[in-house]
């Protein structure tokens, strides 16, 4: 239905309408892509627009502190709470880049996320035969349910719920042999002895429904949600499908440290524990005898403390990285199928920006129990490091925004459906997220 308006109706509508704001103009574009990064701290948002060749131009960015309740150990508390902290965040990132975005990508971390990679061997009946997509297909199928049913199992012991429901979030292909040989594509192989590594990752779904909740508040649509180490790990490999890096991601949030760990351009694999920056605040604020505001201005400010507070200080931030690294050692050697751990660390998350933690990585020895071949060598990621995504904005995005890089690239991985063109290997990815 149309209708037509004289000028001078316009006018009276001027006068008497109440004036629009400039965000409520913003016109929603496809080419637009929302990550939305939902921490224990803060609520980080990145507005991208899609360029050329698989490229990313952050166009928006908005960020906001959360309340004391909204999260618990990387998980929504508070749907309500944590909707109105990303609405905040968002209205900022959208003024910056005068655009609204339709699509979101959104990560999730917590202890109950399990990311685990499975080997199966599976031997075919006849070998004579050139191995067919639909025969990949079902092999597939059966990796997802024994890997679901695995988290299931691991989720429902940990919260003491037998009925716990989870879903797949995540997944990738590590890599593939034919009798014992390595291939990237085994369609029209023969041969009878198939192995195949297989990353997943299942989260709760109480947790992905408190998401879904969110975005719907937010008018957004959701178009996956990624398990945040794995976001990361695949901003550091970029558009490169051959890539061949190998390290370990740890993400320090404030609520849980996130770590995965890349061999020749797979995941092998994602573990988390809920010990994060905020409770470094915490051994401060028991320490000092401060309230927690004054706590986490004194780990980030050590500068401000007097020579006997920062003596304390420094003891506090000790006793909590002694906990923390154990943290770390335990999640490490959970990977057992690496014979040898990567030498190279990459940090990213607000906690990561915590010197005495950074130092305590590069100097101590908590690695000499773990398979390392030497001492890894510890790297602050940076915006810069991060390929195919390009910051057109005037804001400073540091180390703590490389999770929402991440949800950018998955967007990217998401939104990439052009069957013809894709490789095998990515046409099983997409088969794996479905």
């Amino acid at each position: 239905m149309c209708y037509n308006v004289t000028m001078s109706i316009i006018q009276k509508l001027k006068t008497t309408a109440p004036e629009k704001t400039p965000e409520a103009e913003f016109q929603a574009r496809d080419d637009v892509i929302l990550a939305l990064d939902i921490g224990t701290e803060f609520v980080k948002v990145l507005l991208a627009k899609q360029g050329k060749n698989n490229k990313l131009s952050v166009i928006g960015v908005g960020k906001a502190r959360q309340r004391g309740a909204n999260m618990y150990a990387g998980a929504i508390a508070d749907i309500g709470a944590v909707t109105d902290v990303c609405e905040e965040a968002l209205n900022e990132a959208e003024k910056m880049a005068k655009v609204r975005a339709k699509l979101a990508v959104v990560g999730i971390a917590g202890e109950l996320i399990k990311g685990n990679t499975s080997t199966v061997h599976y031997r075919r009946k006849n070998g004579n035969k050139p191995l067919s997509e639909a025969e990949m297909n079902l092999i597939i199928r059966r990796v997802q349910e024994k890997a679901g049913e695995q988290a299931r199992r691991e989720v429902a012991l940990e919260t003491n719920n037998p009925d716990v429901e989870v879903r797949l979030i995540n997944s990738a292909i590590v890599s593939l042999t034919i009798d014992g040989y390595k291939i990237s594509n085994p369609i029209g192989f023969k041969g009878t002895d198939l192995t195949i590594q297989f990353y997943t990752a299942y989260a709760p779904l109480v947790h992905i429904s408190a998401i879904e909740k969110v975005c719907a508040e937010l008018s957004l649509d959701l178009l996956a949600v990624a398990v945040e180490p794995f976001a990361v790990c695949r901003a550091c490999l970029g558009d490169n499908p051959d890539s061949s890096l190998s390290t370990i991601v740890m993400d320090i949030g404030g609520g849980t440290t996130d770590i995965a760990v890349v061999d020749d351009g797979g995941v092998e694999g994602t573990k988390m524990f809920s010990i994060g920056g905020r409770s470094f605040t915490h051994q401060i604020e028991t320490t000092l005898g401060v309230d927690f505001d004054t706590a986490e201005d004194l780990k980030v400010n050590p500068e401000k403390a007097d020579e006997k507070t920062a003596e304390k200080l420094a003891k506090a931030i000790e006793k909590n990285l002694i906990v923390w690294t154990s943290g770390v050692e335990l999640a490490l050697s959970d990977f057992p199928m690496l014979d040898v751990l990567p030498n190279k660390v990459l940090l990213c998350g607000g906690g990561a920006g915590l010197m005495e933690l950074q130092e305590e990585l590069a100097t101590a020895d908590w690695y000499k129990n773990l398979p390392f071949a030497r001492r890894p060598v510890i790297h602050l990621v940076e915006a810069t490091d991060i390929p195919g995504i390009k910051n057109e904005t005037e804001a400073t995005l540091d180390h703590s925004f490389i999770t929402a890089f991440g949800l950018l690239r998955v967007a990217l991985d998401t939104l990439d459906g052009n069957p013809e063109g894709q490789t095998f290997r990515e046409k099983l990815s997409k088969l794996l997220e479905n």
